[in-house]
């Protein structure tokens, strides 16, 4: 069984964004749906790493060559609609933690979304020994960098943790740096890891 365990939090422990919040964002920045999202992905990983929240969207809107009427709603509705939990993955967290498995949490997040699921998610968010957000350690995966980083905090070498991520990109960033790691598919997938 390992005894660290790392997960990514969007699209393994949190729920990605649904369609309703995303065609939401669309009629807000008031351009085609294709443009918004490349132009909101390509700016993203700037974002991720520490960006400051009106610079993304100022990048956003210059990627697309227009001036949204409403930055705010734009950014109340992005963080809005990465929100969401798992309620099994919720409860695999604190199956594990009782178990004395060591946990760590390794998110691709921005800064303003922290505090945000810190104050609505704090309770299960306390049973990981160590949290490290892209955006306060200045690197996203799968920057090598950022996998050391949260085996450093976590007192162990990146091999000696099993890392689970929906990103095959993640995933093999992970790999590179030395870390296992799998591709995730259900909280039956973690049990399986671990011996459950």
């Amino acid at each position: 069984m390992p005894k660290v365990i790392i997960f990514d939090l969007y699209g393994v422990i949190a729920r990605t964004q649904t369609d309703e919040a995303k065609q939401q964002l669309v009629d807000l920045a008031g351009v085609s749906g294709e443009a918004f999202w490349d132009a909101y992905w390509a700016c993203r990983p700037a974002y991720d790493a520490g960006q400051e929240t009106r610079e993304y969207w100022a990048a956003v809107a210059a990627r697309l060559g227009v001036d949204f009427a409403d930055v705010p709603a734009l950014v109340a509705a992005d963080l809005e609609s990465w929100s969401l939990v798992d309620p099994e993955m919720v409860a695999l967290v604190h199956e594990l933690a009782d178990r004395g498995v060591k946990l760590g949490l390794l998110s691709n997040i921005i800064e303003d979304l922290v505090p945000v699921w810190e104050r609505h998610h704090g309770e299960w968010l306390g049973r990981f020994d160590a949290l490290t957000y892209s955006c306060r350690i200045g690197v996203a995966k799968p920057d090598p960098r950022a996998y050391q980083i949260c085996a450093e905090r976590l007192g162990v070498a990146p091999q000696d943790a099993l890392f689970f991520d929906d990103n095959e990109a993640n995933v093999a960033g992970a790999r590179a740096a030395g870390m296992p790691a799998e591709l995730f598919t259900s909280p039956d997938q973690v049990r399986a890891h671990v011996g459950s």
